[in-house]
């Protein structure tokens, strides 16, 4: 059997392996030593050396543990509790309100952290007693924690991007710069859609006026601003920043730590109960994402060496079809292991064997990259897998799984719409990285 050949049987494997419910790190590190040894010999333990290590001294990566630590000490503070609560003062009187205050929390709340867990957590804990107590649609409901919730993996500053940046040989604030628009386009498309189904059918999200004591337009006004005033502070401090030019994604990351760490002070939400907290979650989640890019890595440094990927390449390259055609077989490909698989290894597995072909078939990279992150987005929400639906359904067991399946598949088919619109017109893609001198 030759070495290509061998390279397809081992990915093969791989993906046995994690379907039957095994680590997915360890399953990458296994197969790859063990095929590795077969066509190499020793030098593949030199290999998995080297990609360790070059995992460890990566600058952008370093990024990861400061955006999770940004992240949960927001989550620790109360602060999106806050912004929730003058958001609903403002717009709880109209239909489907709720819906639209967890998307705008979701948006900005990925804005600010680049992170997803948290995220469905925060919002399925805030938002879901009352989506239950005021008769909102459970399935609808769900989906938009859900869907929301998923946000921070393409809007920056996501974690996602920093990973796939040095990958596609793109710098992470480029990608950031382009991911903002259509970021805001998925957030706009879970609005439109939800305000329209609340608009057509009332019971799937009656208005909920407030019912605390009265206040004038200019109270309104003082709540909405105290609310949402730390988390813009966090987004100017790390998107900002990073699409402004001024610093790199590392230094915003930094910053943005900082900023939360200071604005949870000064609001009096700061304690040494949730800092432990929000530092053993850092630390938990920057050790798994890191022990699973290196796995992945090194999987998919013997998985090029075997010259299986150069195999695939040619494949594909000589079927008969338009480079159209092409691209929506690759993103179909992307969305069907997204069902299985985390993001991570599609990323460092599956992306660089499509990336010779995008670019054999002249790809904007930076386009194809950021139609790759919006696909990818879908793994949250597709099952079996689904991570999304595990974190919604800790926090609100009362759910049953079937409902919370069904509410997040309505808004798989919006995130494909999006990626049908970004493909018509990849000016979308562009626009910011343009104006903002972040093109390359």
């Amino acid at each position: 059997m030759s070495n290509p050949v061998l390279g397809l049987v081992s990915l093969l494997v791989a993906v046995v392996g994690v379907l039957t419910g095994f680590p997915m790190a360890f399953v990458f590190i296994f197969v790859a030593l063990l095929f590795g040894f077969l066509a190499i010999g020793q030098q593949v333990f030199n290999l998995l050396t080297y990609q360790f290590f070059s995992l460890m001294t990566s600058v952008e990566l370093a990024a990861i543990p400061l955006f999770l630590f940004m992240g949960y000490v927001l989550d620790q503070s109360g602060l999106m509790d806050r912004m929730f609560r003058a958001l609903q003062i403002m717009l709880g009187k109209y239909k489907g309100s709720l819906y639209v205050i967890v998307l705008a929390t979701a948006t900005l709340f990925a804005a600010a952290t680049g992170i997803v867990g948290a995220s469905v957590t925060v919002l399925g804990v805030m938002a879901a007693p009352m989506l239950i107590r005021s008769g909102y649609d459970t399935r609808l409901s769900a989906g938009v924690i859900a869907a929301g919730g998923t946000l921070g993996i393409l809007i920056p500053p996501s974690v996602m991007l920093i990973v796939l940046g040095p990958l596609v040989g793109i710098p992470v604030s480029t990608l950031f710069a382009a991911a903002v628009v259509p970021g805001l386009m998925l957030s706009g498309a879970y609005l439109i859609y939800t305000v329209i189904r609340c608009q057509i059918n009332p019971r799937l999200g009656p208005p909920i006026p407030y019912d605390g004591p009265p206040l004038s337009l200019l109270d309104k006004l003082r709540e909405l601003f105290v609310g949402v005033i730390p988390i813009t502070v966090v987004i100017l401090s790390t998107l900002g920043l990073i699409v402004g030019g001024v610093t790199t994604p590392t230094d915003a990351a930094a910053t943005g730590a900082f900023a939360s760490l200071a604005l949870t002070a000064i609001y009096r939400r700061l304690s040494w109960k949730a800092l432990r907290i929000a530092v053993i979650r850092t630390m938990e989640v920057s050790a798994f994402i890191m022990f699973l890019i290196g796995a992945a890595n090194f999987f998919g440094a013997v998985f090029a060496r075997l010259g299986s990927g150069r195999l695939i390449t040619e494949i594909l390259t000589s079927l008969p079809v338009s480079p159209l055609i092409m691209l929506l077989l690759m993103l179909f490909l992307i969305f069907l292991l997204g069902g299985p698989l985390e993001w991570i290894p599609i990323v460092l597995v599956v992306v660089p064997i499509l990336l010779p072909v995008a670019r054999s078939l002249d790809f904007d990279i930076l386009w194809f990259s950021i139609l790759v992150a919006v696909t990818l987005q879908t793994s949250w929400l597709t099952p079996p897998l689904a991570l999304s639906s595990y974190f919604l359904k800790g926090v609100v067991p009362q759910w049953r799984m079937k409902d919370i399946y069904l509410g997040m598949i309505q808004f798989v088919g919006l995130q494909a719409l999006v990626v049908l619109i970004l493909i018509k017109f990849p000016i979308l893609v562009h626009w910011l990285p343009q104006i903002t001198g972040l093109a390359d």
